[in-house]
């Protein structure tokens, strides 16, 4: 049977893991609602089923909760996977790793190292909380005077833009995007962007298809910025994405990926 742990942030207007039990139940698919912050790690409540974690709380203890739960089930998606979206400096080093496209990046404790690579890039940087989420914190500086946050510090060359694509992938398939459109640096919905769905060119398809395979995730949101020579390049890999403004039916792609994988479990 699918278990499902409702994801935190869940709204009655804005309710990612509602769509997908809605999906499930015109299916006539049977499932249970999973309560992570109930579960004790020695006596695990579920063996051998499929757990769907639509999202998680910030903290260690409900990652270990998850964690211990991947013990005896097949849980999706892996705690592992989350733990890489969550940082960023994860996320490049695999999508690096891999090959993927992805922007100059610098990673330090010290602020001269962040002025080397400042002074490489035209003197124009962007700074990224490492654990930062919805657009959060996010800030571009030409001067290492204007960080005032503590090391260490994570920071990627400034590609130029006046958008991005947010690409919704599901078992390494890209099956939906929009375009998200502001009048400043970040264009995430949470920070007032305009979200558009459009159409997967091919070249979109294997960067977004790329990144999900580079760090090993069931289903993620990928965020892209194309590149002024043509191409994209990847910002960040989202462990447990909403699909706002897509038109394409994600809940229910996610709700038969999920039965799916059941079966696949009980072979």
């Amino acid at each position: 049977m699918i278990h499902i742990i409702p994801k935190p942030t869940d709204t009655p207007t804005d309710n990612s893991t509602g769509m997908v039990m809605a999906e499930l139940k015109r299916m006539n698919v049977p499932f249970e609602v999973l309560n992570l912050a109930s579960v004790d790690p020695f006596n695990l409540p579920v063996d051998g089923e499929t757990i769907w974690a639509c999202g998680i709380k910030q903290d260690g203890v409900q990652f270990e909760l998850l964690k211990a739960l991947e013990l005896t089930n097949r849980v999706i998606n892996s705690p592992e996977a989350i733990a890489t979206c969550a940082s960023k400096v994860t996320t490049t080093a695999m999508l690096i790793n891999a090959g993927a496209p992805s922007p100059d990046t610098c990673f330090t404790n010290d602020k001269k190292v962040v002025a080397d690579f400042l002074a490489a890039h035209d003197g124009k940087a962007v700074y990224k909380p490492i654990y930062g989420f919805d657009g959060n914190g996010i800030y571009l500086f030409n001067s290492v005077d204007q960080i005032t946050e503590t090391a260490p510090y994570y920071v990627q060359e400034y590609v130029k833009n006046d958008r991005d694509f947010r690409i919704f992938v599901i078992g390494n398939k890209a099956v939906g995007a929009i375009k998200r459109e502001s009048d400043h640096l970040t264009h995430n919905i949470h920070q007032g962007g305009c979200g558009t769905a459009v159409e997967i060119p091919v070249d979109m398809r294997a960067a977004a298809e790329a990144a999900a395979r580079a760090v090993g995730i069931d289903y993620c949101g990928v965020d892209l910025l194309p590149l002024e020579d043509g191409g994209y390049t990847v910002l960040e890999v989202n462990g447990t994405p909403n699909w706002h403004c897509m038109t394409a039916p994600i809940p229910r792609l996610l709700a038969e990926y999920l039965v799916e994988q059941d079966k696949l479990g009980k072979c």
